[in-house]
């Protein structure tokens, strides 16, 4: 979606893409840590239905959905909280008038994406991954749709610029969680006769479980958003030319990523299946086969980075400044590629097997510690521009990913 938003801004030029880049970083950045909560079901529901225990999977549903209804409201608030400080950012001008109200839109997606969140671990928990790869796929036509109306003012709507793209993604996670929450609806009858029936309620000692596995993998997530969100803060800073770099740049990463992201969820919930089995054997399997499938994959994404930045960068814009300062941004990315992959399809292996606080802990040393830091000075002690910051984070990237895989090898060694 984000490569969806930033490809119909950018017509409006780089301080529409920087801006729309910007306030959903900042949205991000907040609501990722609700959704991180939720991070406990991949555990908790894979291993209950590796025991064949459906109805202990719908009570780990119940209660995701009541944290869900509990985290959304102080996200909101603190949403806001966080468009009223706007002016005291150091925002370039330019920048600054529009990503405001775009801010404003898309907080209202809170709730949404809280639901969305609990129905996608509770089904791929359950091995039932084709209903939230419709979700997606459909939403950002939804997604798309929006901006092509709400962003240009067609069909008689108002031309809103940047602040139509937040309010079509707004309407597009509306449509993902009730995509998935008919899913689900229509999944429980279809199993009616084989899983009794689970009466709501507030579980409070459940929901403590949830939280204290989830609260570090949210920690942990939110950590490393959190620093590529500071990063396009930062480059807010910089000319309009540069912002708008960084986040053309930042998208085509992140669209890469989303692979070892997947790969991560695949083996999150089959480590946690074989766990649930009892079969430490199965689960070190899993967990290694991830990481080598996200290896292998990333290691192709870098050589398309590399070898063909500007036409990937020419899909949002011809501006030659942009096309200049991303191209060298998308050699960075290649470098890193294998790391950020790496990085995530462990993070996601340990947390199958219950270890989040671990992740939590190296993501803060290697992106807030060494990563964000080193990249500020590059950026502004030694004026090397928004392609320090991208140096910074590839050190963090590079630390984050050679330590947790040391990790795994040592958590898993015993049984190989």
């Amino acid at each position: 979606m984000g490569i969806v938003d930033t490809m119909m801004v950018g017509p409006l030029g780089p301080a529409a893409i920087g801006a729309a880049g910007l306030g959903s970083g900042v949205f991000t950045a907040i609501a990722i840590f609700g959704m991180g909560l939720m991070l406990g079901l991949d555990a908790y529901v894979a291993q209950s239905y590796g025991a064949n225990d459906e109805a202990e999977c719908r009570r780990w549903l119940h209660s995701g959905v009541w944290l869900a209804a509990v985290v959304g409201p102080p996200i909101l608030a603190l949403t806001w909280l966080l468009y009223a400080s706007l002016e005291a950012w150091g925002l370039h001008p330019e920048i600054l008038v529009l990503v405001g109200p775009y801010l404003k839109a898309v907080s209202w997606s809170v709730l949404p994406l809280m639901f969305y969140a609990t129905f996608r671990r509770y089904l791929q928990g359950m091995h039932l991954v084709r209903p939230v790869m419709l979700a997606l796929v459909s939403a950002n036509l939804v997604n798309a749709v929006g901006n092509w109306i709400l962003i240009y003012g067609r069909l008689g709507a108002p031309a809103l610029g940047v602040e139509g793209s937040a309010w079509a993604t707004t309407l597009s996670r509306a449509y993902m969680a009730g995509f998935l929450l008919t899913a689900i609806s229509i999944e429980h009858r279809r199993r009616l006769n084989r899983q009794p029936h689970v009466p709501w309620s507030f579980d409070m000692a459940r929901v403590k479980r949830l939280l204290t596995l989830g609260f570090p993998a949210a920690s942990q997530v939110t950590l490393e958003v959190g620093v590529f969100a500071a990063a396009t803060a930062l480059a807010g800073k910089l000319d309009p030319v540069s912002s708008g770099s960084h986040q053309i740049a930042l998208n085509i990463a992140a669209l890469a990523f989303m692979v070892p992201l997947g790969l991560a969820s695949a083996g999150a919930v089959r480590v946690g299946h074989a766990v649930g089995a009892r079969d430490p054997r199965r689960a070190v399997l899993a967990g290694w086969t991830a990481i080598a499938a996200g290896g292998a994959i990333m290691a192709i994404f870098a050589a398309v980075l590399f070898l063909w930045p500007t036409v990937l960068i020419s899909a949002f814009t011809t501006d030659p400044r942009v096309l200049d300062i991303g191209a060298r941004l998308l050699a960075i990315a290649a470098g890193f590629q294998l790391f950020d992959g790496t990085q995530a399809v462990v993070t996601g292996v340990l947390r199958g097997i219950g270890d989040t606080r671990r992740p939590m802990l190296i993501n803060i040393v290697g992106h807030w510690v060494l990563g964000l830091p080193v990249g500020y000075v590059l950026c502004f002690g030694l004026a090397w521009g928004v392609l320090g910051l991208w140096v910074g984070l590839s050190i963090g990237l590079i630390f984050t990913a050679v330590v947790l895989t040391i990790v795994w090898w040592k958590r898993t060694r015993q049984y190989a």
